[in-house]
């Protein structure tokens, strides 16, 4: 499996189990975790995507901080924008957000090892 093969359909398990963990939190986290979820995949998805094709490349360390940085431009806007505007509290729009950028990272790091754990060395 190549690792743009790895990294979508992570992308795809993380997505599905945040879908699904959205039917078993509580009720004033559903529409936090949805949201989070949506911006998590809208940002995260073509950030990781980029990552995956600069692996190898002179690039690839400006592409991750790229990436670390657009995932803390969202936390902030998450936390000083959205979260206000919908009349969230903090935990509930900022925990979701935060476990799915976490979760994304650890889908880009299997992309990157894969099985042989080729990137590492």
């Amino acid at each position: 499996m190549s690792r743009g093969s790895r990294y979508v359909t992570g992308l795809a398990v993380v997505a599905g189990a945040a879908l699904v963990a959205r039917r078993l939190v509580a009720p004033d986290w559903r529409a936090p975790l949805a949201i989070a979820t949506l911006l998590a995949f809208v940002v995260q998805g073509p950030l990781g995507w980029w990552l995956v094709r600069s692996i190898g490349t002179p690039r690839f360390f400006a592409v991750w901080g790229l990436g670390l940085a657009a995932r803390l431009v969202l936390l902030g806007v998450m936390a000083l924008v959205v979260a206000p505007a919908l009349g969230w509290a903090a935990s509930p729009a900022l925990v979701p957000l935060a476990l799915l950028l976490v979760a994304f990272i650890g889908v880009e790091v299997g992309a990157l090892v894969g099985g042989s754990g080729a990137a590492l060395r």
